[in-house]
């Protein structure tokens, strides 16, 4: 499940990676983020599907671009405190100024459950600090299990949760829902440690049920939270200054444009 390899392929060959059982006519949550970025390992489902979502919400994609940048501020961030241990969840299909290049001297561990996204990331990512585990959050205990044996759990470790947590429920059918995903990692994790997360909210309530359509057919439907909602998830983490902001407020290295966003995000410390 852990496998590095020194290996360069274009994402244009993504669908020579395809798992056998994986259904490419089925849009995915992870490729329809890689299309918004402006990414090429995507297929024509996932572009018709994001394609609808960016009519209803045309900021998805500058959403999109704000939640990367501030992904990176945030590793720039860890780096700084001293962390050399990171766990980034629903990682999703790698794409420039990735974790590991922002924090090439610490221990970073992808974790994805999507087939299709762990076998590109094996592919493209390379170095002996870098692993890609294929694994589902909603399983936290297996989870877990699995990162113990690739980070040191004894030691600070920092859990990214970026565009994940508004794709799982608080009470789903099968596994843990998210405040009890976030909780059994912050459990696990010693002082020290760190949560880095962001999430989407219902910032156009008039079209919004249309867009929980498109994400209804996709390999993951959207549970949109309020801020409030949101900052449950650091219960028991102190937030780290600004606070709970929109992603391009949380220590831009120029003003942000923008005034509004269609999320929030933060990073917490467990004292």
């Amino acid at each position: 499940m852990i496998a590095p390899i020194n290996a360069e392929i274009s994402g244009e060959i993504v669908s020579q990676l395809i798992p056998e059982g994986v259904d490419p006519s089925i849009p995915n949550v992870a490729r329809m983020y890689d299309y918004y970025l402006g990414g090429k390992d995507n297929f024509e489902a996932d572009r018709a599907a994001a394609d609808q979502v960016l009519k209803l919400f045309p900021e998805t994609r500058s959403a999109a671009l704000e939640n990367r940048e501030f992904l990176r501020r945030a590793v720039r961030y860890l780096v700084e405190a001293g962390v050399d241990q990171i766990v980034d969840l629903g990682s999703g299909l790698p794409t420039q100024g990735n974790t590991h290049e922002i924090a090439p001297q610490a221990r970073v561990v992808y974790v994805d459950y999507d087939a299709v996204v762990c076998a590109h990331a094996r592919a493209l990512l390379a170095g002996s600090n870098v692993a890609v585990l294929q694994a589902d959050v909603r399983q936290p205990d297996r989870l877990l299990e699995d990162l113990r044996e690739l980070v040191d759990l004894r030691r600070p470790v920092a859990f990214l949760m970026l565009a994940i947590l508004h794709f799982i429920p608080d009470e789903p059918e099968e596994g843990a829902g998210a405040y009890e995903i976030v909780a059994r990692l912050r459990e696990a994790g010693v002082a020290g440690s760190h949560l880095v997360v962001s999430h989407a909210i219902d910032a156009r309530p008039d079209t919004t049920p249309e867009a929980l359509e498109i994400y209804r057919h996709a390999t993951a439907s959207l549970s949109l939270r309020t801020k409030e909602e949101i900052a449950r998830f650091f219960d028991g983490y102190t937030l780290v200054e600004p606070g709970l902001v929109y992603p391009k407020d949380w220590r831009p290295d120029t003003p942000p444009e923008r005034e509004s966003s269609v999320g929030y995000a933060g990073v917490g410390v467990k004292r």
